[in-house]
């Protein structure tokens, strides 16, 4: 369905209608789901409780959904993207606070489902003369608005003695397309200060962990950024930070939050305390149980609470990439699935551990491999916390003494990676995301690895160059008039060239993209036709061209590629570069997914 049609479907404005009680306003309103979270339960709570955002594609409001209509996501019917009408709702103020219940929905399905339509901002709600903003602190925070307006005050200087901080966006909301926003937040983590130094200079940086009621978001301070805000900046402290500050994507490799953006501090970022310290979260869990771990993907980033078992003496090891020596500790968990994983910290984590055996961890950020099985890497973004006040702290506390610190665990040491039999592991398959994370490409060699993804996109400007047509030359020609093509290498002038593809491909799979640069023979497997006949079409037809690199996307191939550091105008990056490319054999591609269920039939008989 086109984005239009659901478009032209929105009541825009009918959310601030609603709170306003403006006359004439649609009582039954359409508006877009951007956002469903599951809240967090109380103590003994058993009925599941879900935080809904609609967006009217002029404002989003949070609300609860009625316990009522859960099975509309249950059922996978009322989800991000869809646009819906809200039949019944209550717009309530509880204890000061505007609170938007939904009691009945109606999923508009013939609208398909959609990014986020329009630019929505967070609600401003004019009441008796005064001015309140619709937040996200505690479900819901309305803080009054001061007339005067707010000078932007660069991070060096000295913070204005009485600041207004109306307009507050949760963080799930920023994106590249926020502007003057400001957010509350807790740093839940702080990273030391990185150098690097390289052929274009030197630098530093530092990053940060920020945590609101909405979600968490990295961000990054760089060079003067650095020297500025390193030190104002302390664990388990609640700070308003203000823009300008660029929201970029995430760079999911170095970084152990769940969020599709970043940010980096800029010049004129504001970064103040927080009077208030106690209406922030103080972390968020998202917990793996080891007996879980057989089904969690390589790579993936998790995390787990556990009883800690055994405890390794330090030893260390020499980084191929930097050839530095690091400290590591392994560590051993246990849980009441009656499975142990083994644990690996780092740095100043494995060298300063003293936690004694037998204690309640609660790890956030780790990673998942595949070596021996299954075991965890502790990120350097990751976190720990010693016997939490949290019920499943105390859930494993009771478990152990009553009867865990008794019973033999089973691992996961039978579960095999994702290799193929007989494949290096320097060419083995891997994720988009274990590409990234592992940072294939940084060393001096060049680094191969597998692939199995979709095209997104091709580039469909400069994807072929007019080549020399004497056997094996393959160089670049130049025009000098018309059917005179020169070749300096081969010192000849032809009256035509042959085009060869040299293609830019994004590629996904479910776990992030990437750009491939593909060459002629793989050009020609993607696009179904030469170069050369490509190009006759674009001068007689770009409809047709059109056409073919649309039939070209949504393909999903296995890639074989290799990455290597390249250098452009001075410039350092990684290019990812394709071997060869396959179409799917999909009775291998079956017989592959035959195994693995047979691994985990043997290992649950």
């Amino acid at each position: 369905m086109d984005p239009s049609a659901a478009m032209s479907a929105i009541d825009v404005g009918s959310l601030q209608a609603i709170f306003q009680s403006t006359p004439g306003r649609v009582e039954q309103p359409v508006v877009q789901c951007v956002q469903i979270k599951p809240m967090q339960q109380s103590n003994g709570e058993a009925t599941e409780r879900y935080r809904v955002v609609f967006s009217d594609t002029k404002n989003y409001v949070q609300t609860m959904l009625a316990t009522s209509i859960n099975d509309e996501i249950h059922q996978d019917r009322l989800k991000k993207g869809v646009v819906a009408r809200l039949l019944t709702y209550q717009a309530n103020n509880v204890k000061g606070k505007r609170i938007l219940i939904v009691t009945s929905i109606q999923v508009l399905e013939e609208y398909g489902v959609h990014n986020t339509l329009g630019s929505p901002t967070v609600m401003d709600i004019k009441d008796e003369g005064a001015t309140s903003t619709i937040s996200s602190n505690n479900f819901y925070g309305n803080q009054p608005q001061q007339q005067q307006q707010q000078r932007s005050m660069p991070t060096h200087s000295k913070p204005p003695s009485s600041s207004a901080h109306a307009n507050l966006y949760p963080i799930e909301a920023l994106s590249p397309y926020s502007h003057k926003w400001t957010i509350k937040a807790r740093c839940t983590n702080k990273s030391d200060i990185k150098t690097w130094h390289n052929r274009n200079g030197e630098g530093k940086l530092f990053s940060v962990n920020l945590l609101d009621d909405s979600g968490e978001i990295r961000a990054t301070g760089f060079n003067d950024q650095c020297d500025q805000l390193y030190e104002l900046f302390q664990e388990g402290s609640v700070y308003h930070i203000s823009s300008p500050c660029r929201v970029q994507m995430a760079k999911k490799q170095f970084s152990n939050v769940n969020n599709d953006y970043e940010l980096t501090f800029e010049r004129d970022t504001v970064v103040e305390k927080a009077e208030v310290q106690d209406d922030v979260p103080q972390v968020r869990y998202s917990f793996t149980t080891i007996s879980d771990l057989q089904t969690v993907d390589k790579d993936t980033t998790i995390d787990l609470v556990g009883i800690l078992k055994d405890v390794g003496e330090v030893s260390q090891i020499t980084s191929k990439t930097t050839s530095k020596p690091y400290d590591k500790r392994e560590l051993t968990l246990v849980d009441d699935t009656g499975y142990s994983v083994r644990l690996t910290v780092w740095g100043k984590v494995a060298s300063s551990f003293e936690v004694a055996p037998e204690q309640v961890i609660a790890f956030k950020g780790l990673k998942v491999s595949d070596f021996g099985g299954r075991s965890l890497s502790l990120l350097s973004s990751g976190s720990m916390s010693v016997n939490p006040d949290m019920p499943e702290s105390h859930k494993l506390r009771g478990w152990y003494d009553s009867q865990g610190q008794n019973q033999n665990f089973s691992t996961h040491a039978n579960v095999q990676g994702t290799a193929a039999p007989g494949e290096k592991r320097s060419d083995q398959m891997k994720t988009i995301a274990a590409v990234k994370e592992e940072q294939l490409g940084m060393s001096e060699s060049a680094d191969f690895f597998n692939l199995k993804a979709s095209i997104q996109y091709i580039k469909q400007d400069n994807f072929a160059y007019p080549a020399c047509i004497s056997e094996g030359c393959n160089k670049k020609v130049v025009e000098l008039e018309p059917g005179q093509w020169r070749c300096e290498r081969c010192d000849k002038t032809h009256e035509k060239p042959e085009y060869r593809y040299i293609m830019s491909v994004n590629v996904s799979d479910h776990t992030g993209q990437l750009w491939l640069s593909c060459f002629d023979e793989v050009g020609r497997m993607i696009m179904g036709i030469s170069a050369d006949e490509l190009m006759e079409h674009k001068e007689v037809d770009e409809k047709k061209v059109s056409e073919i690199f649309s039939d070209a996307n949504c393909k999903t191939w296995n890639w074989k590629c290799l990455a290597k550091m390249d250098t452009f105008q001075d410039n350092q990056r990684i290019r990812y570069q394709v071997r060869s490319a396959n179409a799917l054999d999909f009775v291998a591609e079956s017989q592959k997914l035959i195994n693995l269920i047979k691994q985990y039939d043997g290992m649950n008989v």
